[in-house]
C-alpha cells in the first residue's frame, strides 16, 4: 500500500532536503546565511541546533517536534506545490510547506522583512 503524502513528508529527513534548499536559493543569488536566517525564524533554532539537524538524521517530524514555531508562522500564506499552505489540515505537512514557502520566497528575491513577516 502506498504511503500518503503526509506519511512520506513525516519520514523524510531534513538533512536530505536541506541541500535542495541551498541549491535553490544560491541559484537565485541568495546566500546560505539568508537561508539559515529564514529557517531559524520559523523554527526558533539557534545556528548550533540548526547545524545539528543539517548533519543529523532527524525526520521532518523530529525536526519540527524540536522546533518552537514562530508565532507569526500563520501569516505564511499562498500556494506551494499546488497546495494553499493556510488550508493544509495535517499540522506537520503544513509546517514543512511553511518552510518550503519561505525558501521559495527567498529564491524569488522577496525582501527579508517580508519573508520574516515583520509587522
Amino acid at each position: 500500500m502506498a504511503k500518503s503524502q503526509d506519511e512520506r513528508i513525516a519520514l523524510m529527513t531534513f538533512s536530505s532536503v536541506y541541500p535542495h534548499y541551498v541549491t535553490k536559493v544560491e541559484k537565485k543569488g541568495r546566500s546560505v546565511d539568508e537561508l539559515h536566517q529564514v529557517i531559524k525564524w520559523l523554527t526558533g533554532f539557534t545556528e548550533r541546533t540548526l547545524q545539528k539537524h543539517i548533519k543529523g538524521a532527524a525526520t521532518f517530524e523530529e525536526f519540527f517536534d524540536a522546533a518552537k514555531l514562530n508565532p507569526n508562522a500563520h501569516l505564511i500564506t499562498g500556494v506551494i506545490c499546488g497546495y494553499r499552505v493556510e488550508e493544509i489540515e495535517n499540522p506537520l505537512t503544513q509546517k514543512v510547506r511553511y518552510l518550503d514557502k519561505l525558501v521559495d520566497e527567498l529564491a524569488k528575491g522577496r525582501k527579508m522583512e517580508k519573508i520574516l513577516r515583520s509587522e
